[in-house]
């Protein structure tokens, strides 16, 4: 092998480790001023099913999933659960919830006990913000 080959096959060999995993996707800056935050219920509530949650977000725009926008994104409601791998979009399962057309608020049956919730808000096809978008966990419980 000549040096030339030999050293375009190193360089290949370099990019290849610093290229994402299959199914990665390169996550969009948000603002660093961004808060995921709940409106309601707050840390510590006891309520009633079902439960009536309120999302918040500053210093970004919620848009419909789907729709490439600046500065926007959309909501997810994590259940009883810890936050996704922040490399890939957010699965929807019993303990993700997807809020892609933009809604600002939700029900949700729990049974009696009680729950963790959490925010994490993201682009439009579902992959976190770099850094991940998360609001405080919070604690509720169902009586």
């Amino acid at each position: 092998m000549t040096v030339a080959a030999g050293l375009m096959v190193a360089l290949a060999a370099h990019a290849d480790a610093n290229a994402p995993a299959p199914g990665e996707l390169t996550a969009l800056k948000r603002p660093a001023d961004a808060k995921e935050f709940f409106v309601a219920p707050k840390n510590g509530d006891t309520v009633s099913s079902p439960v009536k949650v309120v999302f918040g977000v500053s210093h970004m725009t919620v848009a419909p999933a789907g729709h490439p926008q600046p500065g926007s994104g959309h909501h997810h409601l994590i259940i009883d659960a810890k936050p996704p791998p922040s490399n890939v979009p957010l699965p929807a399962d019993e303990h993700v919830l997807h809020f892609g057309k933009g809604q600002t608020e939700t029900t949700v049956n729990l049974p009696s006990g009680s729950h963790t919730l959490q925010l994490e808000f993201a682009d439009y096809r579902h992959l976190p913000f770099d850094p991940p978008l998360l609001s405080d966990p919070i604690t509720i419980t169902v009586k």
